[in-house]
């Protein structure tokens, strides 16, 4: 096989590889015990620390205007409320509860991205949201016990959804990378300062178990730092749609390794799965879809 074949079957690999790892960053929320903010705090930290050592030693320039670094900085705050609201969900309900509600990310998408680059939005756009909006129904219905949890987990989708929305702006004229270090340096910025008003870090002791170390570390350099490299690089050789495709995967991989690391915790009723399968259902078929209709 030659190189220039070798590489786009390499990169898919490495892509698949990547949204596994997206997948485990659940069941690392679930088995560190400290809180959300103080998990994402040190998730962020870590990551931004880990990222920085990235570009020294690849020498790359985080040379930004100051009007670049101020939309960076402050999309960060999204960036960590996000994250917050994804492992409380976590933590008041399962991995996979949150997981299928972060799905939704394609309905808020639908309805954010046509508002922020005044784009006429699609009736295509529109049905898929109302299927979306009959599986979270559904959840909701079978899994009342849940409910503070699906909230988060919605507003968890809610969150990616916007920065998402925003961050295809920023990338056509800067650096994925630049862009995400940056985002992630100004989630830590401002968690800092929720946590210095709230009192927590002032009494932040860093003693956290041996376990919970090992977690978050795993955490902030391999499901963070590593994987966004990773992800943004493959994009080289592979289309978008692809990459939007195999992305999908993300809540496929998650409840697998829930169940494989809780069990029966993560058993759900017959009415969650259903409206799993629808959620993830759409998700998967609508960007096909609308790559079949841009062909015609």
């Amino acid at each position: 096989m030659t190189k220039q074949a070798a590489t786009p079957n390499k990169n898919l690999l490495i892509l698949h590889f990547t949204v596994f790892i997206w997948g485990f960053t659940g069941i690392l929320g679930a088995l560190i015990s400290v809180d959300a903010v103080q998990m994402v705090w040190y998730r962020v930290l870590i990551a931004t620390i880990t990222l920085f050592i990235y570009f020294k030693l690849s020498k790359t320039s985080l040379k930004v205007t100051k009007k670049q670094f101020l939309q960076f900085f402050f999309t960060g705050s999204i960036v960590a409320i996000h994250w917050i609201f994804f492992f409380y969900s976590i933590k008041v309900s399962t991995v996979s509860v949150t997981l299928v509600c972060l799905s939704s990310f394609t309905l808020f998408t639908a309805i954010l991205e046509p508002i922020i680059k005044k784009q006429k939005i699609q009736i295509a756009d529109i049905i898929i949201g109302l299927i979306i909006i009959l599986g979270i129904y559904l959840i909701f219905k079978f899994e009342s016990q849940y409910t503070l949890g699906i909230i988060f987990g919605l507003s968890a989708a809610l969150g990616s959804s916007l920065f998402g929305t925003i961050n295809s702006t920023f990338v056509q004229k800067s650096d994925p990378l630049v862009i995400s270090f940056y985002e992630i340096a100004g989630a830590f910025f401002w968690i800092s300062v929720y946590r210095l008003f709230d009192q927590t870090l002032l009494t932040e002791r860093f003693n956290l178990s041996p376990n919970d170390w090992i977690y978050l570390i795993i955490l902030g350099t391999i499901c963070t730092a590593l994987a966004y490299v990773a992800g943004v690089s493959v994009m080289r050789t592979i289309t978008a749609f692809r990459v939007a495709l195999v992305t999908n995967l993300e809540p496929v991989y998650g409840i697998i390794l829930a169940f494989l690391f809780f069990g029966t915790k993560e058993a759900m009723s017959v009415g969650f799965y259903l409206g799993a399968i629808i959620i993830l259902g759409s998700v998967f078929l609508y960007p096909i879809y609308k790559k079949h209709k841009n062909l015609n």
